[in-house]
């Protein structure tokens, strides 16, 4: 009897098998090891090619960075001078303000007889 359940089981481990077989990877683990691999071997066979990719794409990279950090430098700077500019005009203006309401209150003094 045992024989007889084996091959019973046995084909439905060979059912569930074939099923998995079926998928082309079982889990992503599987998927990234593969991925990794074909990349290795290509590497490992066109090196030059692959030195040319890091050199050019790494070179765009550098670029970009650079060209990146100096315009968040450019706009930290703008900032900067707008707020001096505004703190600047708010002082014009009390300035100006508080003037204006000194020189309309003696109107009489200005007055000269001759």
């Amino acid at each position: 009897m045992t024989s007889q359940e084996k091959s019973e089981s046995s084909p439905q481990s060979a059912e569930a098998e074939k099923q998995l077989g079926s998928y082309p990877y079982t889990n992503w683990a599987d998927k990234i090891q593969e991925q990794y691999q074909k990349i290795k071997e290509n590497a490992e066979t066109y090196p030059y090619v692959w030195g040319s990719y890091i050199v050019v794409y790494g070179g765009l990279g550098l670029w970009f960075t650079y060209r990146w950090r100096k315009l968040r430098k450019t706009e930290n700077r703008v900032r900067v001078l707008q707020e001096r500019l505004r703190k600047l005009v708010e002082a014009e203006e009390s300035v100006s303000s508080s003037s204006a309401t000194t020189s309309k209150a003696p109107p009489s003094s200005n007055i000269s007889t001759k």
